[in-house]
């Protein structure tokens, strides 16, 4: 670890050099390697799967699982980040003082970007991508269920870096996935210049406790959706269905739904024969009192509305009005998506100005949440802080700025 760490330290400054053009061409390497390196990639994502079965819920296994598909999806998403304009070398602001002095303040590498993630294999081409569009170096920490993956995946990208004639050591990938190796990079103060984690609040939770380099908050998402009293329910159907069970095991599915108590006896029957009786993958509904009323369910115990559950599992409670929904969601919430469902300007209004979350959406789904979905190309992870970066992080939140002064034998 430690030799690995200075030679990314030792790598920076030439990276943070590299033209446009250089990176550009690079990235295209990359993706090219990846697709070149599919079928060692894909045999080893095989034994990653294979020692993965019965040691973590089946709907876990779709995080880890690659094929040809995703690979594709995986390069595309480097050749997007190609596509987007340099975020390094900007000028933010300026301004010419009445003598003459000039103060620009222009956006940089971040440096030594570490990301310590767990079992999404295309999580480690996405980080590697972006940060070295931004001019940075990255230090990859995978899961050890996702290992022999991330290890394929790194070595082709490394191998699209050296057919550029650009140092290999601009990726990495730590090899130890004890839990020693993340509290080493969680404490590698003078060569980590930002640490990313990106997976459960568990592994989160100990970034931000443990962590002396800086850190940002990333992932965890108790997402909701507030089904309105002047919903279009057919529309509210779809999008409840699409935020929960479209791929239950991301940061952005839904976990909560908040029904008006107005609707509620007319919404939720045909909720519960949308998402249980019909539904290839059914839909078990935790209910609050109110709905344990009017459809059967699974009663909702004290902490179903503060779980991210990452399966096919939904609570469900009833509210009155808009102002209860934002304040239900404030007292729950982890500051990642909530969507209104409504025809009514006034509530989607209220909605969005109450609901202090990364993301708020007025009738779309909360799997919008995403680098790619937002233009970024792929992202970084979402932060759910407000400090320097919030939402999907792509290249922008990536990079840092300094100031430039330019005089001409100016004193103070």
């Amino acid at each position: 670890m430690n030799k690995m760490l200075e030679n990314a330290k030792a790598a920076k400054a030439a990276v943070s050099r590299l033209t446009t053009a250089e990176k550009n061409a690079a990235l295209l390497a990359m993706a090219h390697a990846l697709e070149a390196e599919q079928e060692t990639i894909l045999a080893a994502n095989a034994q990653d799967l294979e020692a993965a079965k019965g040691t973590v819920p089946q709907v876990m296994l779709d995080r880890l699982l690659l094929n040809e598909q995703r690979i594709a999806a995986m390069a595309q998403g480097i050749r997007e980040v190609a596509a987007l304009p340099d975020p390094v070398g900007r000028v933010l602001s300026e301004r010419t003082r009445a003598d003459g002095l000039l103060i620009q303040k222009v956006s940089v590498p971040m440096g030594v970007i570490a990301i310590i993630y767990e079992s999404r294999p295309n999580v480690t081409s996405d980080a590697a991508a972006l940060a070295l569009k931004s001019g940075s170096v990255c230090v990859l920490r995978g899961g050890k269920e996702a290992f022999r993956s991330a290890n394929a995946i790194v070595e082709a990208l490394r191998k699209g870096l050296k057919s550029q004639g650009i140092t290999e050591n601009a990726v990495n990938l730590v090899q130890d996935t004890s839990r020693a190796s993340a509290t080493a990079l969680m404490t590698a103060n003078g060569y980590v210049d930002l640490l990313i984690p990106r997976g459960g609040a568990g592994l989160i939770n100990a970034c931000v406790r443990t962590a002396t380099v800086p850190c940002i908050a990333t992932g965890t998402g108790i997402c909701h959706v507030y089904v309105e009293k002047t919903a279009d329910l057919d529309m509210a159907l779809n999008i409840v269905e699409n935020a929960k069970t479209s791929r239950p095991s991301v940061c952005n599915a839904e976990e909560v739904l908040l029904v008006d108590k107005e609707i509620a006896p007319a919404f939720l029957p045909r909720l519960r024969r949308r998402l249980v009786e019909q539904a290839k993958h059914p839909v078990e509904l935790r209910l609050d009192e109110t709905a344990a009323a009017l459809i059967p369910g699974t009663p909702a115990g004290p902490q179903d509305f503060d779980t991210e559950f990452l399966d096919y599992i939904l609570a469900v409670k009833c509210v009155e009005g808009v102002e209860e929904a934002v304040a239900h969601i404030a007292a729950h919430s982890t500051g990642h998506s909530e969507a209104i469902v409504t025809t009514d300007p006034a509530a989607a209004d209220a909605f969005t100005a109450g609901v202090d979350s990364a993301a708020v959406y007025v009738n779309a789904s909360t799997r919008f949440t995403d680098g790619g979905e937002f233009g970024l190309g792929c992202e970084m992870g979402i932060s759910t802080q407000k400090l320097h970066a919030r939402g999907p992080m792509g290249l922008e939140e990536l990079t840092t700025y300094k100031y430039i002064i330019r005089g001409a034998g100016h004193i103070r």
